[in-house]
């Protein structure tokens, strides 16, 4: 009795680690998706994860748009049970645009159920200048930004041209006098 249960929690733990590498490969595929660019293809990774769609779309397209390239790819890892967690670190027009020294690490959570993906959030580092430059190009500048900017983070029809749009407006704020100087 003793040995049909230890095989039974082997069996148990060897299944566990299986969804672990299965979880952990399609998260690592998943980000090379979203930084290959390619809408189509992250559409058909999503697949499973309809009410992520078209905040992550609409990133990805920000990410082009803000010429997003990776400084530093951590690997996935497991989070929960079945959430893995993916931190990359990238450098972007509209930090360069502020004229500091600083690169954003974006982390996306990623939901599944079996082995589709569910659901993926993202979440950043971003500094506390980064916000006050887009608060204060929203309120300065806004016909720079209206049009390309429209569903921001929401599925937006233009996000690569709003962050183009936002990184000029940054570079606007980073010489106004309302730039807190060090």
């Amino acid at each position: 009795m003793l040995i049909a249960l230890l095989a039974c929690d082997a069996s148990v733990e060897t299944t566990i680690q299986i969804d672990d590498e299965s979880y952990l490969s399609t998260a690592e595929a998943f980000i090379d998706v979203f930084y290959s660019f390619d809408p189509l293809a992250l559409e058909a990774t999503l697949s499973s994860a309809a009410g992520s769609v078209l905040a992550i779309t609409y990133y990805q397209g920000w990410a082009e748009g803000g010429n997003y390239k990776i400084v530093d790819r951590k690997h996935c890892e497991i989070k929960a049970a079945n959430v893995v967690s993916c931190s990359i670190t990238v450098e972007d027009d509209p930090m360069l645009a502020l004229g500091i020294d600083f690169d954003v690490t974006d982390t996306f959570e990623i939901t599944f159920t079996d082995t589709a993906i569910t659901a993926v959030e993202t979440s950043s580092d971003d500094i506390q200048l980064y916000y006050d430059a887009r608060d204060w190009v929203r309120r300065e500048l806004p016909a720079l930004v209206e049009e390309p900017c429209q569903g921001y983070f929401d599925g937006g029809p233009t996000p690569g041209d709003c962050a183009r749009a936002m990184a000029q407006g940054y570079i606007q704020f980073a010489t106004s006098d309302d730039f807190p100087r060090l």
